[in-house]
């Protein structure tokens, strides 16, 4: 669960001064990256117009219509804080401890599948900005670089995701929870919100084929953009390198998608969830709850914690808002395990929405990958302190100086659902 006090005064700071007063050369870049892209939205545009069409697509892109997506921002923008004056004011201190671990602020990285498609070499400079500014790295389990480089990277905020993988008796999903446990990973997250893939026609209309295969039209799409294809050069290409123990040796990037298409599929039942709990020792957390009796088990299975998530608007378009259907998980959870939220995060001031109805921490995937194809390597440490400094900024404005007392906020959430609005 969330908390703050002293040692909050840690947390990244709202301006950087050398000690003769004057700005240093990292405040000064920072704030002339922030006049000119001071928003997630800033970088979205211009990732868009600079970055191929496949890659934008991919990363930008939803389930159907992307009316899931629009529905996570909207359920967003319209919860309303009410702000408290009068108070004897200090700094808000945006430092909070998660799963017994204190972090520099209630925000990170959330976990992406395949991010080298949007931006080659994304995990490395996700993982080290996120150990930079100490706040959590979520790897995808699919992701470019594995679980033990990852730990390299960011030995002190590594958090790990995996897919099921219940051929030969979980015999890859078990191995991958013993080597994470032996770099160090700090948190266990099982993804439950995966049973079927779904249709995202963004990603087909732009030439992306499932069954995966690189194609003479992706080949003239990433000659389009410059940076993508230098960073293609530098990192090379994808190829989900924490499985690639398990495949044949020098497998190509379609015979790895087959053999991912093979091995995984389908969500984990709540039996082979306690399985991996038995193996994993340290902080397990269940991510896609949207429901009040799925968060219910996930604590009664012995969950330190859970993802409040709809898949970032990727599975399907039809389910609700992840933010609507938070207050009454955090309701049913009662403070037995801590509450992740993701699915729409921009700003702090949907991280702090997402805390004052019940979240211990707010983290973010699209919004990253935004930062990655607008500025390279510097997106995720320029989008981390946009996050930081505007809910910091939030935070004075409504009274609050450190990230727990957002839960005492007096809030209007009109689109929520009430406890009563679910089956048991």
């Amino acid at each position: 669960m969330i908390s703050g006090g002293q040692g909050a005064s840690r947390s990244l700071p709202v301006s950087m001064h050398g000690g003769d007063g004057r700005m240093s050369d990292k405040e000064a870049d920072f704030q002339s990256l922030a006049r000119e892209f001071p928003t997630a939205q800033d970088l979205r545009e211009k990732a868009r117009r600079q970055m191929p069409n496949f890659a934008f697509s991919y990363m930008d892109g939803g389930a159907g219509t992307d009316q899931g997506i629009a529905r996570n921002w909207a359920a967003l923008d319209a919860v309303e804080l009410a702000p408290r004056y009068g108070k004897v004011a200090r700094p808000p201190a945006c430092a909070a401890t998660l799963f017994g671990q204190e972090y520099a602020a209630p925000i990170g990285v959330s976990p992406i599948g395949g991010p080298g498609t949007a931006y080659p070499g994304a995990e490395t400079y996700l993982a080290a900005a996120c150990q930079a500014a100490r706040v959590p790295y979520t790897l995808g389990l699919l992701s470019g670089i594995d679980v033990e480089r990852a730990a390299q990277i960011a030995p002190d905020v590594l958090w790990f995701q995996l897919y099921r993988f219940a051929r030969n008796d979980h015999q890859i999903g078990l191995d991958l929870t013993r080597r994470a446990a032996a770099a160090g990973v700090k948190v266990l997250v099982l993804t439950i919100d995966t049973p079927t893939r779904t249709t995202r026609p963004r990603e087909t209309k732009s030439g992306i084929l499932h069954p995966f295969r690189v194609t003479s039209r992706l080949r003239l799409d990433a000659m389009t953009s410059p940076r993508w294809m230098a960073s293609l050069a530098r990192n090379g290409s994808p190829r989900f390198a924490s499985l690639k123990p398990y495949m044949k040796p020098n497998a190509s990037l379609e015979e790895a998608a087959a053999f991912i298409r093979v091995e995984s599929g389908g969500a984990f039942t709540w039996d082979e969830m306690a399985r991996y709990r038995d193996v994993w020792k340290g902080p397990l957390v269940i991510k896609g709850i949207l429901h009040p009796a799925d968060a219910r088990k996930a604590v009664d299975l012995g969950a330190e914690g859970i993802f409040v998530s709809n898949h970032g608007g990727r599975q399907v378009e039809a389910l609700p808002a992840a933010i609507d259907v938070l207050p009454a998980i955090a309701e049913e959870v009662a403070g037995r395990a801590s509450i992740i939220f993701d699915s729409g995060v921009r700003s702090g001031v949907d991280a702090a929405r997402a805390l004052a109805l019940g979240a211990d921490a707010a983290l973010s995937g699209k919004a990253f990958l935004w930062s990655l194809g607008a500025l390279g390597p510097d997106g995720p440490a320029h989008f981390i302190r946009l996050l930081t400094d505007d809910l910091r900024a939030t935070m004075g404005q409504l009274g609050c100086s450190e990230v727990s007392q957002l839960r005492n906020v007096d809030r209007r959430h009109k689109t929520a659902w009430s406890r009563d609005g679910f089956t048991s």
